[in-house]
Parts: structure tokens; sequence; C-alpha cells
């Protein structure tokens, strides 16, 4: 009679373990990196900035509200949009 030797059940999980950690190493976190460098990027907006929108308007911040940004784009041209609409900040106020 021959044995069979058995294989450990927690042998055949490692690859998924393996790859799960692949996954949250090259994709979740430096997502959640991006996401946390764009909070703070928001939250030290002030008057005056020049900002560029995720649409590509580059504007000047004219007033800033708990959700949302004024911006003016042009002369008498002003647009209230979301803050996170924010792309990155072109020039900080001297």
């Amino acid at each position: 009679m021959s044995t069979n030797p058995t294989v450990n059940p927690l042998i055949n999980l490692f690859p998924i373990v393996i790859i799960f950690l692949i996954f949250y190493l090259l994709i979740i976190k430096p997502q959640k990196e991006r996401e946390k460098q764009h909070k703070k990027m928001l939250d030290e907006l002030n008057k005056n900035d020049e900002v560029v929108t995720s649409s590509g308007i580059h504007g000047v911040i004219v007033n800033i509200k708990e959700k949302t940004v004024i911006l003016r784009i042009d002369d008498n041209v002003k647009v209230e949009l979301e803050k996170d609409c924010i792309a990155y900040v072109k020039k900080k106020n001297a």
C-alpha cells in the first residue's frame, strides 16, 4: 500500500495572497496617497491662488466656501465650482 502525502490547504491559498499583496502595493496604496495629497491641497487653498480645474479652466480664486470655490476666469466672469474639481494650484498667493 502506498500512502499519498497530503498537501496543506493553506499552501493553495499562497498564490492568491501574493496576488492580493501585489495588487495592494501597485494600485491601492498609491491611489490612497494621491487622494490624501489632493485633500491636503484643497484644504490649503487661499484667496487669489491661481488654479487649474479638472476640465482645464484656468482661474483665480475669489472666494472659498465650505464645499465650493468661486473662480474668476476673466474680467467680470466668475464661476462657482466644487472644490473637488480643482486639479492643481498653478501659483500660490504671494
